[in-house]
């Protein structure tokens, strides 16, 4: 069985994995700030900065295994569906019009292919969780931002301009927080990592992290019980809005910020039922993943097989 590489990029972090059929079989894992990169240095450098990271964290991989049919990259940003280049992302600015796996294969030459990161772990755990090609599936990421994937009957859907469902940027409070992506309001500022840092520091007047919030929501502060309850309701109009549009009956929720779920549960469900149309109510398994950050890497590993396989037929 062939071997493949996926590859998730973070806000902080970056993920690499070696892997075989639904296993990774090898794995690394290191802080890599792109957005620190890029709010610190043009863009030229901070592209081949990118680069650099990229090609030193892969190089003892590649060494320690033969037979690397692939390599797959899941990247947070919004990737053009006919070019693969990085058209922009919100969260790091300056980035635009990149080829990054272009530059990538030339340097290591290997078959590389990009997805938006969502999208990937979208298509993982819709691999991991053994759906059935009959069914689709929602996959929410909440993290450093929010991001968001559909796969129906088997296929990642990116739509026809790599945009499609970019779930952070639905505007879910009108003229609210300005948001990288130029508008205002987004669910990224409110349901993220970074969003419930806005809120408990607009009511605090401090900045702490979201796992500080999380401590101190579970000693009884109301200032970050409010922030989490602030991204629960939030997210839940979204996902409610989502599926009156595309009818599935699986979504599943990952990212960093689903440690805490505890503290978002209520809300959210109650939020979601109030907003749902009745006949979707209780109709619709939303699950929150267990895929440990496995998802994003066999998703990517599986997207740059597959897109590899059809360039080479």
């Amino acid at each position: 069985m062939s071997l493949k590489i996926g590859i998730d990029v973070g806000g902080t972090n970056l993920r690499i994995g070696v892997v075989r059929g639904l296993e990774i079989i090898d794995k690394k894992s290191f802080r890599a700030d792109f957005s620190s990169i890029f709010s610190e240095n043009s863009a030229d450098i901070a592209c081949n900065t990118i680069v650099e990271i990229l090609c030193e964290g892969l190089s003892d991989i590649l060494n320690r295994h033969e037979g690397i049919s692939s390599i797959g990259i899941g990247f947070p940003g919004f990737i053009d569906p006919q070019s693969r280049s990085i058209l922009s992302s919100p969260n790091l600015p300056g980035l635009n019009n990149f080829d990054l796996a272009k530059t990538l294969h030339e340097k290591i030459h290997l078959p590389v292919q990009i997805e938006n990161d969502a999208l990937a772990a979208t298509f993982g755990e819709y691999l991991l969780n053994n759906i059935s090609s009959s069914n689709g599936l929602i996959y929410i990421g909440l993290g450093t931002g929010v991001g968001g994937g559909l796969v129906l009957k088997g296929q990642a859907i990116a739509g026809e301009h790599g945009f499609a469902m970019e779930i952070g940027h639905i505007i879910i409070h009108p003229n609210g927080r300005i948001c990288g992506c130029g508008n205002r309001g987004c669910l990224e500022q409110y349901a993220s990592a970074t969003g419930i840092c806005k809120s408990y520091s607009e009511l605090e007047e401090r900045h702490i992290s979201a796992d500080e919030i999380a401590k101190q929501a579970k000693l009884g502060d109301l200032s970050a019980q409010q922030a989490y309850v602030i991204a629960a309701r939030s997210l839940a109009q979204a996902i409610a809005h989502i599926l009156k549009i595309i009818d599935v009956e699986r979504v599943i929720i990952g990212g960093g910020v689903t440690k805490s779920w505890d503290l978002m549960q209520l809300d959210f469900n109650e939020q979601l039922n109030l907003d749902l149309i009745k006949v979707l109510r209780g109709k619709v398994q939303i699950d929150i993943s267990n895929s440990q950050d496995q998802a994003g890497i066999i998703g990517a590993s599986f997207i740059g097989f597959i897109s590899c396989e059809k360039s080479r037929n």
